[in-house]
C-alpha cells in the first residue's frame, strides 16, 4: 500500500471529487486474464483495506449493480424496462463474478446499450425529418431520478422526440439572441412561418450533426472502457471516495501531485449524465475569473469565436479534453447553474498561480477607528517536496503565524478567520493552526479501519493569538478545514458563522496500488492493472462525534446564496455515517470568548435590518424554486419565458451585489478582480463578524460561558 500521509483526502485534489478526471487516460488493450486479475484482487482487497470492513456480499452487490446501471444509461435515453429488468438479474451477483473471475455484467451492459443506441441512430432522421411543431405545449423531465425507463420503444422514441425538439427550439434561440447581440436583423417570420426560416433550418442542421456525433462516440467505447467503469460502480459501492482508477500517464501523476494543470483549474465529476464541478481550485483561471462556482453544470465547450462543442451527453474523460488547453488560450463555457439559469463564462487558461493559494490577510476598521484583523485560508497547502529535500518549502501553518504577528502589531482587537470554500489539505496543518490559538491540548482524534484510535494533539502551550476569534465556514468547507473549525468550537475558542453545516468529509484515503503484492503466479504478467483509491480512516471530534457527513454545525447559521444547494457528503451516494467515539479530556478555553446565546440575539437583529441579507434570503428561497421546477417547457413560448425569468433572476442578483456583472455594460469588456479589501466590503458575512467583533468588544460582552 502506498500512503500519502498527512493529507486529509487524497492528494488534497480530490478531496471531495469522486470520480473527478484530470487528464486522458493511458489506453489499455483488452485482456480478459487481466481483467479477471483485477476483478480478484477487488473482490478481496476492497473488503479488507476499506475502512467499513463490509462484507463483499449480495447487499454491497445491489449497491454496486445501481451504480453501475446509472453509469451506463445516466438519462434514461437508451435502455427499456425489459433491458433493466434482464440485466438485474446480476444484481446481487456481482461478488460471485468477481471471486471466481468469470465477470458477464460488463459484456452484457455493452451488448443491450450497444443494440439500442443503434436503434436510437436510426430513429433519429425520421424524428427529425418529421420536424416539430414549436407551439405545440410539451414538456421534458430533466432530472433522470424522476423518470421511469421506457415502457418500449415507442415511449423511447417519443422520449427523443421531445429532447430533439427542446435541442432544437434551444438552439434556435441561442441563434436569435447572438443576431440581436450584433445587431443582425433575422430572418424570423411571425407564427407558423418560423419552421421556413433560415435560423430554423440552421437549428435543425446544428442538432442533428451534434446527436449523430454523439451517439457514434457511445458506439466507439471500447470494451475495457465497460469494465473500467464496472470496477469503479464496484469500487464506489463502498464509499463515494473509494474509486477504481484504471492506469494513467506519467503526466496525469505529475498533475496530482503538484497540482500544476494548464486549463481551468476545476475539479469535474460525471453525475447523472452531466459534467459537473465539484471544487475550484484556489489560484486557477476559473478562481481568478470568479464565475464559475461548484456545483455548476458544464453543458457546451468552446474556442474563441468557435463553434461550442455539446458536452452534456459526454463522458467526463473526453469533456476534459476540450476543457483543457494551452496557458493563454481562451475558452467559453455554457453552464447551467443549480437554480437552472444559465450562463457563458470565458476564461483564459492557465497555470495555477500559487501566490494566490497561499494566505492572505488585511485590517478592517470599524465606525470608532477599532482594527480588526481578517485572515483567508484559501486551502491547507505543505511543500512536501521541499521537507524531502531537506529544504524550507512553504507551508499555511507559517504563513498564518506570520500574518497573525503582522495583524497584532498593527493592533487588532479582534480576529476574522475565513476558511469558505476551503476544500482541504494537509492534516498536520489543521492541527498546528489550532494550535495558534489553543495553549495546547488534543485536536482532532483519527481512527483506522483495524478500530485503533490516535489522538491528535496541539503540543506547543504558546499562543500566538489569544484575542476574540470569528470563523466563517460555508457547506464547500471540507476535511482539514471542519477539523479547525470543529476543534475551534469544541474549545469555545472561536465562534463560528456559517450556513447550515459545512461539507462533511471526515474521511481519509489512501492509494493502493494493484501492481504490488499480486499472486506470485502473477507476477509481472500483464500490463499495469491500475489502482484503488481507498477509503482507510475516519476523523472525530475531541467531544467524540465524527466530522464526517454532518460536518460542523456553526454556533448559528446566516442565510446563503448556497443554502438551496444540495452538497455536501450526506447527499452523496453510499457516504459513510455519522458516529461516536468517547470523547477525550480537554481543559475548555478561559481567555476571550464569545457568549454564543448573545451573540446569537445580537446577530439575529442585525441580520433583519440587513438589506443585503435580506436579498440573499429572498433570492435562495426563488433559486430553490427554480431548482425543484425540474419539469421543464418543450415550446417556444415556454422556452422564450423560462429564459427571460433566469436573465431577470441573473439581473436581479447583479443588482442586489449577489453576483458581479460579467462585463462593463459600456465597453464589453471584462471587468478587472476587485481588490480584497474591495470583496470584504461588500461582503454580508464579514460585515456580520465585523459588527458582531465591535459590538462585544466595545460593550466589553466577550467573557461567558458558551451557551
Amino acid at each position: 500500500m502506498r500512503m500519502l500521509r498527512g493529507f486529509v483526502g487524497w492528494l488534497i485534489v480530490i478531496s471531495l471529487a469522486p470520480g473527478m478526471v484530470w487528464a486522458n487516460i493511458k489506453p489499455v488493450e483488452f485482456d480478459a486474464a487481466r481483467n479477471r486479475l483485477i476483478a480478484y484482487m477487488l473482490s478481496h482487497q476492497l473488503p479488507a483495506q476499506h475502512y467499513s470492513h463490509v462484507p463483499f456480499d449480495d447487499k454491497l452487490s445491489k449497491k454496486a449493480f445501481t451504480l453501475y446501471l446509472r453509469q451506463l444509461d445516466p438519462r434514461k435515453r437508451f435502455l427499456l424496462q425489459s433491458d433493466v429488468d434482464e440485466l438485474g438479474a446480476f444484481a446481487e451477483h456481482i461478488d460471485d463474478e468477481l471471486r471466481r473471475g468469470r465477470m458477464v455484467l460488463p459484456d452484457a451492459g455493452m451488448q443491450i446499450l450497444g443494440e439500442r443506441i443503434q436503434q436510437v441512430r436510426a430513429m433519429l432522421d425520421p424524428i427529425m425529418n418529421k420536424g416539430f411543431d414549436p407551439e405545440r405545449e410539451d414538456y421534458l423531465e430533466s432530472d433522470p431520478k424522476k423518470i421511469s425507463w421506457a415502457a418500449d420503444r415507442k415511449e423511447l422514441q417519443d422520449r427523443w422526440r421531445r429532447v430533439l425538439k427542446r435541442q432544437v427550439l434551444d438552439e434556435y434561440l441561442n441563434i436569435v439572441e447572438k443576431k440581436k447581440e450584433k445587431k443582425t436583423p433575422t430572418t424570423e417570420k411571425q407564427g407558423k412561418n418560423i419552421t421556413r426560416s433560415k435560423i430554423w433550418k440552421t437549428a435543425f442542421d446544428a442538432v442533428h450533426k451534434r446527436n449523430i456525433h454523439y451517439l457514434n462516440r457511445l458506439l466507439k467505447e471500447s470494451r475495457q472502457d465497460h469494465y473500467n467503469r464496472y470496477f469503479d460502480a464496484v469500487a464506489r459501492a463502498f464509499d463515494p471516495h473509494t474509486n477504481y482508477m484504471p492506469p494513467t500517464s506519467k503526466e496525469d501523476f505529475d498533475i496530482h501531485m503538484s497540482g500544476s494543470l494548464e486549463g481551468i483549474g476545476a475539479l469535474l465529476r460525471e453525475d447523472d449524465g452531466h459534467i459537473k464541478v465539484v471544487r475550484i481550485i484556489p489560484g486557477s483561471a476559473a478562481e481568478h475569473q470568479g464565475q464559475l462556482q461548484a456545483e455548476d453544470t458544464i453543458l457546451s465547450v468552446a474556442e474563441k469565436d468557435g463553434e461550442p462543442v455539446d458536452i452534456s451527453e459526454m463522458r467526463i474523460r473526453e469533456a476534459v479534453s476540450y476543457i483543457r488547453g494551452p496557458k493563454g488560450t481562451e475558452v467559453v463555457l455554457t453552464v447551467r447553474k443549480p437554480d437552472g439559469v444559465k450562463q457563458v463564462i470565458p476564461i483564459v487558461r492557465d497555470v495555477v498561480r500559487i501566490e494566490e493559494t497561499y494566505v492572505k490577510s488585511t485590517v478592517l476598521k470599524d465606525s470608532h477607528g477599532e482594527k480588526t484583523g481578517y485572515i483567508r485560508i484559501p486551502s491547507f497547502y505543505r511543500d512536501f517536496n521541499a521537507a524531502r529535500d531537506a529544504e524550507k518549502g512553504r507551508n499555511v501553518t507559517e504563513d498564518t503565524r506570520s500574518a497573525l504577528v503582522k495583524l497584532k502589531k498593527k493592533g487588532i482587537v479582534g480576529l476574522i478567520l475565513d476558511l469558505r470554500n476551503n476544500g482541504g489539505g494537509a492534516l498536520t496543518d489543521a492541527v498546528e493552526i489550532s494550535g495558534l490559538f489553543l495553549s495546547g491540548g488534543p485536536v482532532v482524534q483519527v481512527k483506522n479501519s483495524q478500530g485503533m484510535i490516535r489522538v491528535l494533539e496541539d503540543e506547543d502551550e504558546h499562543v500566538v493569538y489569544d484575542g476574540p476569534l470569528i470563523v466563517l465556514v460555508n457547506q464547500f468547507s471540507a476535511s482539514a478545514s471542519e477539523i479547525l473549525a470543529a476543534a475551534l468550537q469544541d474549545y469555545g475558542r472561536a465562534l463560528i458563522i456559517g450556513g447550515e453545516h459545512t461539507h462533511g468529509k471526515g474521511t481519509v484515503q489512501a492509494l493502493v496500488d494493484l501492481n504490488r503484492n499480486l499472486p506470485l503466479l502473477h507476477l509481472k504478467k500483464y500490463d499495469d492493472l491500475g489502482a484503488l483509491k481507498v477509503t482507510i480512516q475516519k476523523f472525530y471530534r475531541i467531544t467524540g462525534g465524527s466530522t464526517q457527513y454532518k460536518g460542523v454545525e456553526p454556533d448559528f447559521v446566516v442565510p446563503s446564496m448556497l443554502d438551496y444547494l444540495k452538497s455536501g457528503e450526506k447527499y452523496m451516494d453510499n457516504s459513510l455515517p455519522w458516529d461516536t467515539v468517547p470523547g477525550v479530556k480537554f481543559a475548555p478555553w478561559q481567555g476571550a470568548r464569545f457568549n454564543v446565546y448573545t451573540a446569537k440575539k445580537r446577530s439575529v437583529d442585525w441580520i433583519a435590518k440587513s438589506k443585503k441579507f435580506q436579498e440573499i434570503k429572498a433570492m435562495s428561497i426563488k433559486a430553490e424554486e427554480r431548482r425543484e421546477q425540474t419539469k421543464i417547457a418543450d415550446f417556444l413560448e415556454g422556452m422564450k419565458k423560462e429564459r427571460a425569468e433566469a436573465a431577470l433572476a441573473r439581473k436581479e442578483m447583479v443588482a442586489a451585489g449577489l453576483i458581479d456583472q460579467d462585463s462593463d455594460p459600456d465597453t464589453g469588456r471584462k471587468k478587472e478582480k476587485k481588490s480584497l479589501d474591495e470583496e470584504l466590503a461588500e461582503d454580508p458575512f464579514v460585515g456580520l463578524a465585523s459588527f458582531l467583533m465591535d459590538e462585544f468588544t466595545s460593550a466589553g460582552r466577550i467573557i461567558g460561558k458558551v451557551q
